[in-house]
Order: C-alpha cells, then structure tokens, then sequence
C-alpha cells in the first residue's frame, strides 16, 4: 500500500472552552471508503471541515494528500470534493446557471462540463429541474445538485457529510454506487452518516467518534470481532456508552403512563 492520502495526528479543536475535537489521530489510504460515525455533536463535521480546508483547528497535524490545510488551502480546495450536512447553493440560479458557474471556477472544459452536467442530471433524475431556481427546489433535488457540484471536477478526495440526506432510494444507491467506482479508481472518499445500513454497505473502515475522540476504529470485521455483536447498531450504541438504552424507554413509558 503507498503513501496515506489523508494523514491526522494529535488533532485538537477548541471553540472557547468548548473541546470539539480531543487528539485525533487517524491515516486514511488512496482507495478507501473510511465511514464516520457519531452522535450529534460528536465532532465529525468540525473534523471534515478542517480536512477540507474551510476550518482552522487549535493544535496537531493534518496533511492532505502531502499538502498543509493551513498552508495549502487553495491547492486542497482544488483536490476536494466536499458536501456539507446542509446544503450551500446559489438560490436565484437554476441548477443548470449553478453547475456552470461551478464549472468555470474549477476550470473544467467547455464541452466536457456540459457532458458531465447532462449525464449528472440524467443519473439523478432532475433534467426537468434544471431550469428551474434553486431556491424553490425541494431539499432532496437541492441535495442532488449540492452533490453533482462536488463531482463534477473528478476530485481526488471526496468528503461527505452526511449526503444521504433527503435523497430518495434510487438517488442514494446510485450515489453509493459512485463511491464504490472512485473507490476502485484510487480515490479517497471519507463518509459521514446517521444511516448505519450506508456505512455497512459502502465503507472500507469505520470510524467511531464520540465527545471529540476515536473510540473504536477498522473495518467492519474487526469493530464485529472486539464487540462480538454482528450489528453494527449494537456496536455503535455500545462504543458510545449507550449499550442499554432500558432506562430511557422506562422513564418515558412511565411519563406516558400518568
């Protein structure tokens, strides 16, 4: 295996007196699907942002694809694919105006921008969209063209930040199916989600943060073989102290009840 492509050590992050992050330390390799799991405000999206180059951090060592996120910010930007939880688009453009805005920055080819932004708009099924304002778009339709923006340059690294969201069930198979191609074509792909069955079904390794720290980290195999539990559910639950949830379900049959 050659060189790590995403290269984390002692990461800290501190908002105020707020520790999001609490030394992570992570190599992510050319090829990978590396899935992050956690609960809400558990650091994973302060953790993606940084490795894109949108965030500062406090203190450690990030590295992407050998470039300094500090230092090399632009030149990272121009490697990175990036979609984040929420969608950020140009709401008085229509797709069509947005994509080739996105095209221009990022230098693609005239014609080779247009053969990507038709075959995009095909495979996620909003030809019929593509004229039409963004801001009056549903969040699903929204979230597909978030997604075809952070494609559309062939990036090296592509980071997900939850991107299964409002998709519908053809729009996310196909969307995992992409991952699985870059994949096999030496791209490095890291995937944030809620959806556990994602996580199972595309990622290489998963990642276990919890309170700003990597709790439990490896493939799927491995985190199944130190739990001893076949779902990955009961494995998250327990690597972040949340194994019985019992007394949570008593507490509110009991309110329910008076």
């Amino acid at each position: 295996m050659g060189k790590p492509s995403i290269v984390v050590h002692n990461l800290i992050k501190n908002y105020g007196q707020l520790r999001a992050l609490d030394g992570i330390d992570l190599e992510i390799n050319p090829g990978e699907v590396f899935g992050l799991l956690g609960p809400n405000g558990s650091g994973k999206t302060t953790f993606l942002r940084i490795v894109c180059s949108i965030l500062d951090y406090t203190t450690g060592y990030v590295r992407v694809s050998g470039l300094d996120v500090v230092k090399d910010s632009m030149e990272i930007k121009k490697i990175t694919g990036y979609v984040p939880e929420t969608p950020v688009l140009y709401e008085s453009l229509t797709p069509t105006e947005f994509l080739n805005f996105i095209g221009s920055v990022r230098r693609i080819e005239h014609n080779t921008l247009a053969r990507r932004i038709e075959s995009f708009a095909h495979a996620f099924e909003i030809e019929d969209n593509m004229n039409t304002f963004i801001g009056s778009l549903s969040f699903g339709t929204k979230q597909k063209v978030a997604i075809i923006s952070s494609l559309i340059h062939d990036p090296e690294i592509i980071i997900l930040d939850e991107a299964m969201n409002g998709l519908d069930p053809r729009s996310a198979r196909i969307l995992k199916n992409l991952l699985t191609e870059y994949s096999a074509q030496g791209k490095t792909i890291i995937f944030s989600t809620h959806v556990l069955e994602v996580a199972e079904s595309v990622c290489t390794r998963i990642a276990i943060i919890y309170k700003g720290r990597i709790v439990d980290i490896g493939t799927l195999a491995e985190l199944r073989q130190r739990s001893g539990s076949k779902r990955l559910e009961d494995i998250f639950l327990e690597a972040t102290g949340e194994g019985d949830l019992s007394p949570v379900i008593k507490s509110l049959k009991e309110t329910m009840s008076r």
